[in-house]
């Protein structure tokens, strides 16, 4: 009985540290972000077009960093959502086991490479491929970070997905196998629907990854906030202008400084109000199926 006690504290005090640390980061981002809009109005700061707190001509508008990070966040969904998924069909349906256990591991090596790496790769080699066939395209943009980005997240898509079609009885197979179905027709119509809620958490995993991403769109983005849907120009995101501030120069305790609280408070609630659409959607997807 002593021992069940011990490992039942642990397991609540294991729980009660990730609530807590969420707790005293969004602790610090509040009270933060209050003092900046103590000094700038959340009306300018919501609605604003112009981002340029470090110039000599101060805006204090979100919306650039949003769209910027919206933008290549899209690009990268775009991306790994279909290949991700075409993947995870391919290693759970048609690969052979062997082959299965061979393509799986050297797959998730794509997640262990250092963003920074990605970085690199966007600028250096995606970029200048994509001038050949678009001439406009800027040397800094939207675009080759987020295909790149996409790359990046397609490990994530495919390993959980696969997961959760591997999970899957075999008896729905047989039976969709019974009544006349072609492979094809099962997956789609029977496997898919049915790790439906483990297909929707690898997408939600992996927007939260794209937008909490730096160092590629640091690199190859441009660093400019410029409010625009356009992927071949230059943008900056969220956690690029965070970093950027966090450099050092930038007096602590300033008003530019305490723009990384506020840029911080508007990520948090954007995947804050994604998590929870993608929940609903979930929820809805798992009364569906029962």
């Amino acid at each position: 009985m002593l021992k069940e006690k011990i490992i039942e504290r642990f397991l609540q005090l294991s729980a009660a540290v990730s609530i807590l640390t969420t707790l005293g980061i969004l602790y610090v981002l509040l009270s933060e972000s209050l003092d900046f809009f103590n000094e700038v109005s959340i009306v300018e700061f919501l609605t604003d077009t112009q981002w340029t707190p470090l110039f000599s001509e101060k805006h204090f508008g979100i919306l650039p960093l949003l769209s910027g990070t919206l933008l290549t966040s899209l690009i990268a969904i775009l991306v790994a959502v279909p290949v991700g998924l075409s993947i995870a069909i391919f290693l759970n349906e048609y690969a052979p086991k062997q082959l299965r256990k061979i393509l799986k591991p050297i797959l998730e090596v794509l997640a262990a490479i250092p963003t920074v790496v990605y970085g690199y790769f966007a600028l250096m080699v995606v970029t200048p491929f994509l001038q050949n066939f678009i001439p406009d395209l800027s040397g800094f943009n939207a675009l080759s970070p987020g295909i790149v980005m996409g790359i990046m997240i397609i490990p994530l898509i495919a390993s959980l997905s696969e997961d959760a079609l591997y999970a899957i009885p075999n008896s729905l197979r047989e039976a969709s196998y019974g009544m006349g179905a072609t492979k094809l027709q099962t997956v789609f119509r029977v496997l898919i629907p049915s790790a439906s809620s483990g297909i929707i958490v690898s997408i939600i995993l992996a927007i939260s990854r794209a937008f909490g991403e730096t160092m590629i769109v640091a690199i190859a983005a441009g660093q400019q906030p410029n409010f625009t849907f356009n992927p071949l120009v230059p943008i900056e995101t969220i956690t690029t202008y965070i970093v950027q501030v966090s450099l050092g120069d930038v007096v602590q305790g300033s008003i530019e400084y305490k723009t990384i609280y506020a840029a911080g408070i508007a990520l948090f609630v954007l995947t804050f109000i994604l998590n929870n659409i993608s929940y609903f959607i979930r929820r809805k997807y798992q009364k569906y199926q029962l």
